[in-house]
């Protein structure tokens, strides 16, 4: 693999759905508040993020600091971009990527 396609898959986003049973109303409010900085909630425990690898392996380490592993169940689904767009939504959008555009 050479330097381009290194940079490329490095920077590459993934849809991710992360989905979360916390037994805890306290951890699982705290738990929800976090998140939002890395998506945006569909239901109260479940997320939509679009994140490259650093910011998954980042929400992740968060997840860990919060939640407790032997009460709280914690489910990361990563999609394709092929599987994103068959995603049916009633009531609500599916989470776009936010583009940025420069004048």
């Amino acid at each position: 693999m050479n330097h381009r396609n290194r940079e490329r898959a490095r920077n590459q986003k993934t849809f991710i759905v992360v989905a979360y049973d916390v037994t805890d109303d306290r951890r699982r409010a705290r738990l929800h508040r976090k998140l939002k900085n890395f998506g945006n909630p569909v239901q109260f425990s479940v997320f939509e993020c679009i994140l490259s690898p650093k910011d998954l392996r980042r929400m992740k380490k968060t997840v860990e600091r919060v939640i407790k592993k032997d009460e709280d169940l914690i489910r990361y689904y990563p999609l394709c971009e092929a599987c994103r767009r068959r995603i049916q939504a009633i009531n609500g959008e599916v989470t776009q990527e936010e583009r940025t555009v420069i004048v």
